[in-house]
């Protein structure tokens, strides 16, 4: 059947009606009074959902563009950064980190293994000329599963009194709590296709006032990025380019859906997605990639033994018409990944389970007892 495609994997996530709508009106002037109206309420709308009385700015761009703005603005040449690499996007910050000619240390934890507060601690309190200038990481690693503790990594930064904590949240944030100020963020990067509920565009880039003590320091090259114009045209409620402004439609709309139901019972349901598909998979006796108690509220990796995990994402979605995350790198074939991110309800998270449970059977691959998967998952969710 046609047009039933049920995307469960961490990006693009689906989008409510109600946004798609906005989406579709027609444009209007992005010098216009109208528009700036628009900037000015997706501005406070911003600083709500980071948790912070600082700029959040808008870019046309992906999550990749925000987090490179971040890092191209606050440090410079030859500066020393600390990376935290324990998935794909912790090895792309450092990639993007090398190509702009900064000094990388790197603190590594095998894939599937959360990155160790103590490990940032221990290299942060060695600095003792402080010439670490910044840490970059990912809170949600997407490609494992895994969440970091970003919470602790950060404090140990502000310890440090000089480096700055520049946080990749692309898959974080609108699914579990990043307060940015309480927490003492100085660079938070987003996208617009994952906790926003939008379609691909626009990439944000949060900034603490010590990111932008730094950005006055700044020499690495930029000029679309630069996000000092950013931050001049967001005081005056406009954008320094042509930015998308049907986008914005979707953005006003999407953030209105996300005050209605309110922070903290947007990160309850996700934790409740997470417990509920973590639950169904282990009832059917499919092991979770992330350490136990890493688990990201935003996806779930799962690593079946025996079983080639392409062949299971092809069957699902042939069959069910359900899209899940496949493995990167050397995780392709080994591991599958269903994203619960965004706008999607308890029945998403069933649906899926059953659909992977199901195909389990059909293929004559389920060891366990059946329906004890979908059982495990709706208790999850009831409880």
């Amino acid at each position: 059947m046609q047009d039933k495609l049920s995307l469960m994997i961490p990006g693009p996530t689906p989008v409510p009606e109600s946004v798609l709508l906005a989406m579709g009106r027609h444009p209007i002037g992005h010098r216009s009074a109208d528009f700036q109206k628009i900037v000015r309420r997706t501005t406070e709308q911003l600083r709500w959902l980071h948790q912070t009385s600082g700029d959040v700015l808008a870019l046309a761009g992906s999550g990749t563009a925000a987090m490179e703005a971040g890092i191209i603005n606050v440090l410079s040449k030859g500066d020393t950064v600390l990376c935290g690499d324990n998935g794909k996007f912790g090895e792309r910050w450092v990639k993007v980190a090398k190509a702009y000619g900064l000094t990388v240390q790197v603190i590594q934890a095998e894939w599937g293994q959360p990155l160790e507060p103590e490990a940032f601690r221990a290299a942060l309190d060695a600095d003792a000329g402080k010439q670490i200038r910044a840490v970059i990481l990912t809170h949600s690693e997407t490609s494992t599963g895994v969440i970091n503790d970003l919470e602790a990594i950060a404090g140990h930064v502000r310890a440090h009194g000089t480096a700055l904590t520049i946080a990749d949240c692309v898959t974080s944030l609108g699914a579990c709590d990043v307060p940015m100020d309480r927490w003492g963020l100085d660079v938070v990067g987003s996208g617009s296709q994952k906790g926003y509920m939008m379609p691909p565009g626009l990439g944000f880039v949060a900034m603490s006032d010590r990111a932008w003590s730094a950005y006055e320091r700044s020499d690495l090259p930029k000029f679309y990025l630069d996000l000092g114009r950013y931050r001049k045209s967001a005081h005056a409620d406009s954008n320094p380019f042509t930015p998308p402004v049907n986008l914005y439609f979707a953005l006003e709309a999407a953030l209105g859906m996300m005050q209605e139901e309110g922070l903290e019972a947007i990160f309850a349901r996700h934790a409740r997605h997470r417990a509920a598909a973590q639950a169904g998979m282990t009832a059917m006796g499919l092991p979770l990639y992330a350490a136990a108690g890493h688990g990201s509220p935003a996806i779930t990796a799962v690593a079946p033994e025996g079983i080639d995990a392409e062949v299971l994402r092809k069957k699902v979605k042939d069959r069910f018409d359900i899209l899940l995350a496949g493995g990167q790198d050397h995780l392709k074939g080994k591991v599958f990944r269903i994203g619960h991110l965004g706008f999607v309800c308890d029945r998403d998270v069933l649906t899926a389970v059953a659909a992977i449970e199901a195909t389990l059977q059909e293929l004559g691959l389920h060891t366990g007892s059946v329906g004890a998967g979908v059982a495990a998952c709706a208790a999850a969710l009831a409880g």
